[in-house]
Formats: structure tokens, sequence, C-alpha cells
């Protein structure tokens, strides 16, 4: 492991360095690739040149300390170095070898969709679809999963070996500092004595030995008054190598650190594969089963007494498994568990985190393999803890029924309805009405009704009375489990009735039926009277029902026409007429009530703004007296007068000096006249080959426009042309034999030459062209016998 991090070290060192080593070291490598973009192989080939340069590996660490790289720096490339190389070239002998988790998972969800021959192995491949070996997701992202910590205390039953390095401070009366890596052979040498071999010896053990071998040059050191004390650590500590073998995701051999225990080796490899324990993993050293590991007792009790640590050349073996269980339903981790031989259905609840809520435990169902079919078979609550699974078991676990045993229920008109426990002081209808805190004020107390299940298809009705009950008159009915009694409202047995109001009130609209109520009450509920209401002239309109005496065959309604208070002062003579239901109530306004009218005038005018309407009989020509009159550049003949916001085309100078015209309009709320100043120009669009805008002149007739215009296109329509007025009216060309009369231009006129619809020309065809020019020469022989004989 510190190989790889003195490799990493001395692939930042961009310059060669003296190290005092006990060799002088030769030329370095310059070369400085980046740390996070260079390949295992580069940093492999970057070690092997600073060992050929002279540099241990502990003078490679020391020279990466000095440079200022921090341990995590120097971690984080150890963790790269000990996964292989993504842009090597792979190896066709490890391919198997190396298959991925998740491979295996799909090849194992493959070998199960080609094997679904029927119903049971469907259902069986969708369970293992949903629901993975336990365990199995604890190695998924193995690669951050373990990691020994280097910057631990050192371990007290820690075993040296080559290469690791030993730490010696000496304090007190003497000072002295010894940083001694442990030879090949096995020994370390400090000062001129002699060496002490600590090979196999534990930390305490070493410490004991160096110790002694330094009191040659120490006296007393250690010893009580001596004043001479020193302090043995563990420094950089070697590499090891272990094999991981069997049933691994990844087996192979691995270079680990010497503090890397069990879990961390099993971490690098991937842990287990499909067809892995995770019970039965064994530690092996020295051909000897040293420890057996069993995975679930770390993932479900978090005990790490199987996280020994691995010593140079141990192998991990992990064996196949032997027997897996399936749990399915209501359960709180679903799955797929390993089971022991020996263990019980209980241990595999356990390792599952146990039941659910909702789960039914009086009884487990199960399925398995006879070895010729698949039989199913359950266990009671007292057989979970003694029964023995099998390889292949399904055991499922199904949910308790939504059903209380215990329950009965009370609905309607009473204060807590709701679902309620049968038990000694509540087993009758009358000590479930106290229960639910007696019934409310609008219950219906002539019928009630108890509902109880049969046993069969039917739910059978018993019926009782309500108030005899409470009052004792009749006995008490007892309840059984299931049983649902029903109390209803008096609201509930009736029709919901309403009554309609409208005309002069706030709120018109349909409003709740009340017993005895009155048009005065209905008239206070809808808000009131709006202005012009009248009090004194409501009509009710009521459908005929039974008393049709008076009525004409034909009549199905009375109409009632009613004087009430306009105040809604409380006053006997409404309270004689009650409403019905469905009666139709409407608030006559007064006939002399009108909403205020207002008249807008902009423009040339003296006082321009908006004008209130007296009467109902003003018309257009009244508005001028009001705005102070016309000023002088006034245009009426461009005047324009709106309604609802649409243009009205009236003759405003006409209307003006006479009258009396029809276009002199009434008046209506809303209406806008707008007067503008003289206009200048007219505007020419449509068929002409210059559309523009040009000044007015009185000189100017419509075809001096036109011809102003560039005249006339190939397209243009001519006899369709016509000329709008600025005051809206529209005049069109008129045309009479051979002669056509334009319509006239004023000042902020319109002139629009419509643009013939371009029709598609069709091809004349052979026998259509015989015929024409037949007829051509038809016509010219009958001109030429005309012109001789006229000749004549």
């Amino acid at each position: 492991m510190f190989f790889s991090i003195g490799l990493t070290v001395f692939a930042q060192n961009t310059a060669p360095q003296q190290i005092p080593t006990q060799t002088a070291p030769a030329q370095l490598p310059t070369t400085q690739p980046n740390p996070t973009q260079t390949s295992n192989q580069q940093a492999v080939d970057f070690y092997n040149q600073a060992k050929s340069a002279g540099m241990s590996d502990m003078d490679i660490e020391k020279a990466a300390m000095q440079r200022g790289y921090t341990l995590d720096q120097i971690s984080a490339m150890r963790k790269r170095l000990q996964k292989p190389d993504e842009k090597a070239a792979p190896d066709p002998n490890r391919d198997e070898l190396d298959e991925t988790r998740d491979q295996d998972e799909l090849d194992e969800l493959e070998d199960e969709a080609n094997n679904e021959k029927d119903s049971t192995n469907a259902r069986r491949a969708t369970g293992r679809r949903q629901n993975r070996t336990f365990g199995s997701a604890f190695f998924a992202r193995a690669s951050n999963t373990f990691e020994p910590n280097l910057r631990i205390a050192t371990p007290r039953n820690y075993v040296l070996g080559p290469e690791d390095e030993i730490v010696v401070d000496i304090y007190g009366n003497a000072v002295d500092n010894f940083r001694m890596k442990i030879s090949p052979e096995g020994t370390v040498k400090m000062l001129n004595l002699a060496p002490v071999y600590v090979n196999g010896l534990t930390i305490e053990q070493a410490t004991e030995r160096i110790v002694n071998r330094l009191r040659q040059a120490y006296s007393g050191l250690n010893r009580p008054g001596s004043g001479t004390y020193s302090s043995i650590t563990l420094g950089n500590v070697r590499s090891i190598r272990v094999m991981i073998t069997g049933e691994a995701t990844r087996p192979g051999t691995y270079t680990v650190s010497s503090l890397a225990t069990a879990f961390n080796a099993l971490s690098i490899s991937g842990g287990p594969n499909r067809n892995g324990s995770y019970r039965n993993i064994e530690v092996i050293r020295n051909n000897k089963t040293l420890k057996v590991i069993d995975l679930y007792r770390f993932l479900v009790d978090a005990d790490l007494r199987d996280n020994i640590t691995l010593q140079d050349q141990d192998i991990i073996l992990i064996r196949p498994f032997e027997s897996r269980i399936e749990l399915t339903g209501a359960i709180k981790r679903p799955g797929i568990f390993e089971a022991k031989k020996g263990e019980a259905v209980s241990a595999l609840i356990r390792y599952a985190g146990g039941f659910l809520p909702e789960a039914y435990t009086k009884m487990l169902t199960y399925q398995r393999n006879t070895g010729t079919n698949y039989v199913i078979g359950s266990i009671d609550s007292t057989q979970v803890e003694t029964f023995p699974p099998q390889n292949g078991d399904i055991f499922t676990v199904k949910r308790i029924l939504d059903i209380v045993s215990n329950q009965i229920e009370i609905r309607g008109a009473v204060t807590i309805p709701g679902a309620y426990a049968i038990e000694d002081r509540c087993n009758t209808i009358l000590e479930l009405i106290q229960m639910a805190q007696g019934l409310s004020p609008r219950a219906f107390l002539n019928r009630g009704i108890l509902e109880r299940s049969s046993g069969d298809t039917q739910t059978g009705i018993l019926a009782f009375d309500v108030r005899k009950l409470l009052s004792g008159e009749s006995p008490d009915i007892p309840l059984l489990p299931g049983d649902i009694v029903t109390i209803k409202s008096i609201e509930d047995l009736k029709e919901f009735t309403f009554l309609s109001i409208s005309g002069s009130i706030t709120n018109p609209g349909n409003y709740y039926y009340y017993k005895d109520i009155t048009v005065a009450d209905l008239i206070f509920q809808a808000g009131g009277y709006t202005e012009g209401g009248l009090p004194y002239r409501i009509e009710v309109s009521r459908r005929v029902k039974n008393d049709t005496l008076d009525l004409p065959s034909a009549q199905n309604v009375r109409i009632f026409t009613l004087n009430v208070a306009d105040n809604l002062v409380l006053n006997p003579e409404d309270q004689k007429f009650k409403l019905e239901p469905q009666d139709i109530v409407i608030v006559r306004k007064s006939p002399r009530y009108e909403p205020q009218k207002t008249i807008t005038i902009a423009g040339e005018v003296t006082y321009p703004g908006s004008y209130t309407i007296i009467n109902n009989f003003e018309r257009i020509s009244d508005v001028f007296a009001k705005a102070g009159g016309i000023k002088p550049g006034a245009f009426l003949s461009g005047a324009r007068f709106y309604r609802n916001s649409e243009l009205i085309a009236v003759d405003i100078e006409a209307i003006i000096q006479k009258p009396s015209l029809p276009s002199n309009l009434l008046l209506l709320d809303g209406d806008t006249l707008v007067i503008p100043r003289k206009s200048e120009t007219v505007r020419i669009q449509g068929g002409v080959h210059n559309p523009s805008v040009m000044n007015f002149d009185s000189k100017f007739g419509y075809d001096e426009y036109i011809s102003q215009a560039g005249g006339y296109t190939e397209q243009s329509w001519k006899t369709r042309a016509y000329v709008s007025h600025p005051n809206g009216r529209t005049y069109r060309t008129k045309n009479f034999l051979f002669f056509r009369s334009y319509p006239k231009v004023v000042p902020g006129s319109v002139v629009t030459v419509p643009i013939k619809a371009a029709r598609p020309q069709r091809e004349r065809t052979p026998g259509e062209r015989i015929a024409l020019l037949s007829f051509i020469a038809s016509m010219l022989s009958t001109a030429t016998l005309a012109l001789i004989t006229l000749n004549r």
C-alpha cells in the first residue's frame, strides 16, 4: 500500500531531489503527470523509476510529506491504484473473473426470464427482480465502503514484519530520535548497537527487546528514577498481499495495508457474487481456517467480531451459499435471505426487520420445491421459532383485513357519528347513542335503522322507533359486531325547496325555503330593494296544487299582488301572507325611474365634455347649444357620431341646418360626438399604381386624384370604386349605359379602388380553338358580305 503512496508522491515531484539514504541516488525521473489524469500503469512506471534511482519506499513517502501533500491526497491515489486501469488492455484470461455484480444480476434475470414456462416461474422471477439477496446492496459501491485508517494509534496486537517502520523517541536527561525500517531479515539497527530481531513480534514484544538493547547506550532507560525514558511507536506500515478466492465478485490477489482487515479486503473484491455465501466466508492462514465470517452478524447487529486484521499471504475463501429463502408480503425488508443450517424461520424474519404493523402473524404460507413440482404449505405463529426452511422456499406474510372484529358504527343525526368498540358499556343501541353524545336537535325520531349482516350475501335491516327507545317505552336492542345504526335528520327526509326573487332587488336569485317565511323575510335575505324598486307593487306567482275550484282549467298558477313596507319594518299585515315552496317573487320598478344618461361631445366645440340627457326626446342637434356652440375651425362635414363604440354615418352639417331630418337621432346613454378640425388630405388606396396620401385641392376631381396616384392597375375594378367621407358615409361609382359618374371627393376622404380577384387561366383545348377560329371566320365573312351589299 505504501509503495503506491510513494509512487503517487514521486509522480508529483518535478525535479530530482537529494534525499539522505544509505545509497547515493541515481538520476531521478522528472516527468510531472497530473495525479487526477495518471493511469495506474503510469504510476507503476514512475514507481519503478524511483526504485531504480535508489530511493526506498520510506524515502519516497518522506519526499511526499516534504512536498506538502496531505494524507487525503495520498489516500485518494492509493484507492485508485487498488483498481485496475480503466484504459489498460483487457486480459482475456481474466474476463470471467472481472465480471461485476451488476452483470451477474443481469445474467440471473436473463436466466429467470428464459425459464418462465408457467405462472409459478413467472411470479418467482418477478419477485427476484424486485428483491435482491440481502447484503448485496452493501457491496454495490464497495470502492468507498471500507478503508483502513492510517492515522490511528498503534494497535497493541499488531505483528511487525519487513518494511514496517519503528519510531523511537528518547526524552528526559537524553534526547534522541530514531526511525528504523525492518530489514528483509527481520531486524532493526540503532546507533552502533547490534541488530535487534523483531520480525513476527507484536509492537509490545518488540518494544521490550529494543529498550533492552538501548540500555547498552542509555543505562537505566525506562527505569524509575533514571530520568531517561523512551517511546516506541509504529511509523509507516508495510504492504501485504492477500488472496481472495471462491465465489467473489472480483477474485484475485490484492496488495493492501498491513492494517487492513477482512472487511477491507472483501470490500475491494466486491464481496460475494450471485452464488457466494454471506455467512460462510473463511479466513485461511498457514493452511488453517482462522475465522469463519458471518456478514449477517455485522449487517443486522453491527457486530465486528469477524473483522479480524489480515496478515501477509492470508487467503479469504468465499464458499457457495447452501440455502437461500425468499420473504415477501407484509415484512419490513422483503427480499432473499441466506439461511444457515439449524436456523428457523424466526431468524430470517429478524434479518428482514420484522413484521409490518398490518401483518397477519397468526399464519405464514410458503411455497417449496420438492424436486418434481412446487407445493404450498402454512405454519402458525407457534411453529415460526422451530420450523426449518429449505433452499428455495418462498414465505409470504399476508395482511390483515380492514375490518375490526369488535366494531359497531352509528351514522346520521348524532353529535359524534363514527365507529365505536362494542364493550360492556356500549353493547346496545341506547348505549351507543349515549356514547355518541346524544342525538342532534334536528334528528328524525319516528324511525331508525339497524343494518346487520346475516352471514350470507344479504344484509338485514331492523327498524325501531327512536322516540320510544329514548323514553323507555320499547325495550333496548342488543348490538352485534359489525352492526350499523342510522338515525336521519329531518332535512334528510324531505325535498329541499327554493324560492325565487327577481326585479328591483339587490341580490336576485334562488333562496332556501323556510317554514312560515314571508315576502319581507325573503326581500331581507336578498339584500333589500334597489333604487327605484316599488314596495307597494310586489307580485307573487304560486303554482297550483290542490285548490283549483275558482280557476280556469287552463290556468296552473295564482298571482298575488302585495304591499310591503319599504323599510322592511316588522308589520303584522306582512305576516299574514306566507310563502310556499317554489313561489316566484317579482319586485317591480317605478315607471318613471330611469338611470341618468349622458352624452359626450369632443373636438371643436366651446365646452367639450359629458352632458346629461334631460329627457327621452333630446336629439343630436340639441347637444351643440349645451356645448356652447361650434368653434370657427370646426369641420362639420367630417364630424363622427359613435354609439356603443360603433361609427354611425350621419351628416352633422345637414342636421344643424335642418333638424327635422331623419338622421337627427334621439340620444342614448353613452353616445359620443366628435367634431374634428378641417382635414386637408385625401387618401387613395387599392388598385392604383401608387397608393398614397396627398393634399386636397378643390380644383381636382375624382379622375385627377386617380391620376396623381399613378392611374389604375391592370387588376383594378374601376366600376366598383367608392369614396368614404370623413363622417362615415360612403358613395360609390354610378354607371348608366356608356356613362359613368364618380363620387365627389371632399377633404379627409378615402378613395378606394377594389382589385379584381385573380382567376386562374385555363388553357383552351384543341376543340375550343377550332370553334373560336370558326366563329371569327364566320363573323368576318358576314361583315364582308355586309360591306359588299352596302357598296352596291
